[in-house]
């Protein structure tokens, strides 16, 4: 059994804090109505619980977001974290210094043979003017109440 520095539970403690607070479920007990609970992590085998999809967007980091200028803006894509979806409650992001924003994240379908394929009719991106992305931070809760988080300059994000 492995030992745990008192220090780095402490600001382990307080960063599971601070994201509670992004996400607006700080204070709750899971009896309040609209209150996230930690989904059942038995692995499917579909990638389906944040169990089986979070080794994943760990692994790919550098590529949770994308930005491309086209045709006089900046589009900023999602689908890396749209496609391992499943296993995620939440995906905010943050444009600069801006305000902190909630993208939508379809629902799976875990009958069908491919749930975390994108739907049609699913928001991949979003535009801003050319040049308005300088930084984006993404931010991510998973269905186990874990979070995660990053910070992206536009240049390690740009697409040609």
């Amino acid at each position: 059994m492995r030992k745990q520095n008192a220090r780095a539970g402490r600001n382990m403690s307080l960063q599971a804090a601070v994201m509670a607070c992004a996400f607006g479920m700080a204070g709750q007990t899971g009896a309040e109505e609209g209150a996230r609970q930690a989904e059942d992590q038995t692995p499917t085998g579909k990638f389906l619980t944040a169990s089986e999809v979070k080794p994943i967007l760990t692994a790919t980091k550098g590529n949770w977001i994308a930005v491309r200028a086209w045709e006089g803006q900046d589009l900023l894509y999602f689908t890396q974290l749209l496609s391992w979806r499943c296993g995620l409650y939440e995906i905010r992001y943050q444009i600069n210094a801006g305000e902190m924003q909630s993208w939508p994240v379809p629902d799976c379908d875990a009958a069908s043979y491919t749930p975390a394929s994108i739907p049609e009719d699913a928001d991949i991106y979003a535009s801003f003017p050319l040049n308005a992305i300088e930084a984006v931070t993404i931010e991510l809760l998973y269905d186990d109440l874990s979070t995660d988080s990053v910070r992206y300059e536009r240049a390690a994000v740009m697409i040609p």
